[in-house]
């Protein structure tokens, strides 16, 4: 499964949601201001790092760099451009949007 999160960490607790109900294999891909959780030395880091063993974290890179965090990206989260998000759609029978 695809679970796509598009808030903020810091505004809402959908990314904790999102972790907590991923299973083994998942990927979480983030978007929107969701991508704030992929930046280096948060508590959100911290979690995707943690789940980065079993999950396949990334993140939207146009997204990312349009609110300038591209140089501030977390070693466990894979960037991908929107032909990538395309493939994840493509390769995941299911996907969620936390909301």
């Amino acid at each position: 499964m695809l679970h796509i999160v598009n808030k903020s960490p810091l505004e809402r607790n959908t990314l904790d949601s999102c972790l907590a109900a991923a299973r083994p294999g998942a990927a979480v891909l983030l978007i929107e201001d969701g991508v704030y959780a992929a930046t280096r030395g948060t508590a959100a880091e911290r979690k995707l790092r943690a789940a980065s063993a079993q999950l396949e974290i990334y993140v939207l890179a146009p997204d990312l760099e349009a609110r300038g965090m591209a140089q501030s990206l977390a070693e466990s989260v894979n960037p991908i451009d929107y032909a990538g998000f395309v493939e994840l759609v493509v390769k995941h029978k299911n996907c969620q949007s936390w909301l």
